[in-house]
């Protein structure tokens, strides 16, 4: 995981919907958007989405200039 693919914005919007998903997944004692939230931190925290790295994408500007100075 030391490769990141997700970038500040995609971060926020992460972030915050892991906390409304928390938020509604306690309200309603609902364990599968619990779940879901807890993807959606992880990603968040981390910088990192397994889905993305499958697909082939990066939204992490930074990361995108790193990776044309190694070629």
């Amino acid at each position: 995981m030391k490769n990141k693919n997700i970038g500040k914005t995609d971060r926020v919007i992460r972030a915050l919907l892991s906390f409304v998903l928390i938020w509604q997944g306690i309200e309603t004692s609902n364990i599968v958007i619990l779940i879901i939230a807890g993807i959606l931190l992880f990603t968040a925290v981390f910088s990192w989405c397994g889905l993305y790295t499958l697909l082939g994408i990066n939204t992490c500007k930074a990361c995108k200039v790193e990776d044309k100075k190694v070629d």
